[in-house]
C-alpha cells in the first residue's frame, strides 16, 4: 500500500521512517485542517430544524422590528431594514463559522433651493456573539421561542441583541 509516496513494506522492512521525507510523512496524516463552510439552510436535513431554522428567522425579524423605533431607529438612520441573518457551518461537523445579520437604512435630505434629493445609504453587517465551537442544534436549541433576540447564545452570557448594541 502505498500512502504519501512511501512504500510502508519498505519503511516497516528498515525499521524506520528515514526513508521518507517530512513532506511525504506529512501526507500521510488526516487533512483535518481543510473546512468546507456552506450555509445553514443548506446544511439542515430534518423537517424539524428546517422549520426551528425559518422559525428562528421570522422572530428574530418581528423581535427587531418591535423595538427599533425606541432603540437602534431614532437619529440620522430612523428607517433600519433587517435584511437577512445568515450563518455559515462547517459541513462536516456542523459547527458553526459565524452569523452575520445584515441591515441597510438611508437618510434623506430635500435641497430647498433645487428639489434635489441627496440621499445617504449605509449598512451594516453584525456578527452574531457566538461561543467557538458553537453547532448549528445547539444554536436552534437555545434560540427557540417568541424571542431569540434576547435569548443567551450557547456558551456565552451574550445574545444576540448584545451583537446589535455592539454593531448598530
Amino acid at each position: 500500500m502505498r500512502i504519501g509516496g512511501c512504500w510502508w513494506g519498505v519503511v516497516l522492512a528498515l525499521g524506520s521512517f528515514g526513508q521518507c521525507s517530512r513532506a511525504q510523512a506529512a501526507q500521510v496524516e488526516p487533512q483535518a485542517a481543510a473546512s468546507n463552510y456552506i450555509e445553514v439552510g443548506g446544511y439542515l436535513r430534518s423537517e424539524a430544524e428546517i422549520n426551528a431554522w425559518y422559525e428562528l428567522l421570522y422572530r428574530l425579524r418581528e423581535n427587531f422590528d418591535e423595538i427599533c423605533g425606541d432603540t437602534f431607529c431614532e437619529g440620522d438612520y430612523s428607517n433600519i431594514q433587517a435584511l437577512r441573518f445568515v450563518c455559515s457551518v462547517e459541513a462536516g461537523s456542523g459547527v458553526l463559522g459565524q452569523c452575520i445579520w445584515a441591515f441597510a437604512a438611508s437618510h434623506e435630505e430635500v435641497d430647498v433651493a433645487t428639489g434635489r434629493v441627496a440621499v445617504a445609504p449605509k449598512a451594516w453587517r453584525c456578527r452574531a456573539p457566538l461561543a467557538r465551537k458553537t453547532t448549528v442544534q445547539a444554536l436552534l436549541g437555545a434560540l427557540t421561542g417568541e424571542r431569540p433576540l434576547y435569548a443567551t447564545l450557547p456558551g456565552t452570557t451574550r445574545s444576540i441583541y448584545d451583537g446589535l448594541a455592539d454593531c448598530l
